[in-house]
């Protein structure tokens, strides 16, 4: 929920602590806290979450309304941070994947493109925990993967045995290819 002043007020015991401790120690502080708010429009009190972090760049309050009823931390870090790390997850396969190229007039092409777009985003996901773990890419965006690894200029010459990338001798990511070739090749 955005902050406005009466949410601040209503959390500035756990916000002064936060500051307080941060003055002490110079480490960011977060400190957890829950009381009852009700808005102007709403017909009853609802349970409020608030999260009081000072840090070097001064004081980052959050706020969440919740009728859940675990403890106020367990909340706010396995739900709600839960849910924008999903957000970001749709976000990356609607840039990085072109799932937000709904355009056609027709129902099933769209979702036939957004299937497709889910599956890339799988395959992706497959690629970072396997192929890349322990590398410098293994958290990259999706985008990234494509452009650094995907989108690279090779000659591809299939056997009845084989299947053999000529990988261009300038290719700076080499070494981070054939390891993923490799891992996926023994698994």
């Amino acid at each position: 929920m955005a902050k406005n002043s009466r949410l601040l007020t209503l959390a500035q015991a756990w916000r002064d602590e936060a500051a307080q401790q941060f003055a002490e120690t110079g480490e960011a502080q977060r400190l957890f806290g829950e009381f009852r708010y009700r808005a102007g429009s709403w017909p009853c009190h609802r349970r409020m979450i608030t999260k009081a972090e000072h840090n070097a760049q001064g004081p980052n309050p959050r706020f969440v309304t919740t009728n859940l009823r675990d403890a106020p931390q367990a909340l706010y870090e396995r739900m709600y941070c839960a849910r924008g790390d999903m957000e970001n997850r749709i976000k990356e396969c609607q840039l990085g994947l072109f799932a937000d190229r709904t355009s056609c007039h027709l129902w099933w092409p769209n979702q036939f493109r957004l299937l497709l777009a889910s599956l890339a985003y799988v395959l992706m996901e497959r690629l970072r925990t396997i192929g890349l773990a322990g590398t410098d890419l293994a958290r990259a965006q999706v985008w990234t993967l494509r452009c650094r690894l995907l989108k690279v200029g090779t000659v591809i010459v299939r056997n009845t045995r084989r299947l053999r990338f000529y990988l261009a001798s300038a290719f700076p990511h080499q070494d981070i290819f054939r390891l993923v070739a490799q891992r996926f090749a023994s698994g």
